[in-house]
């Protein structure tokens, strides 16, 4: 699930998923951090799930996807649309 806050030049966007599927540890990578797993992972949330929120330019196309632990790689239902290899979501 992908949540979106407006800022005045920016969207913070919030990247959200169940606290145990997949298990273990989970990274968003993208364009916005030079796809570097382990930059930007996602931690408990008291609703039970668990996400990281990352701000990024306004009106930029975003490629991304997930990272789990045993370099399995997944992409999010939520997404804009995929290009056949990645996710991207428009900010």
């Amino acid at each position: 699930m992908l949540e979106r806050t407006r800022r005045k030049n920016a969207t913070q966007v919030t990247f959200v998923l169940p606290a145990d599927q997949p298990m273990g540890q989970v990274s968003v990578v993208g364009d916005f951090n030079e796809w570097t797993p382990g930059t930007h992972p996602l931690s408990p949330r008291k609703d039970g799930m668990r996400a990281v929120s990352v701000t990024m330019p306004a009106e930029t196309r975003i490629c991304f996807r997930y990272l789990a632990q045993g370099d399995h790689w997944f992409d999010d239902p939520d997404a804009d649309g995929h290009d056949g290899t990645n996710g991207y979501l428009h900010t």
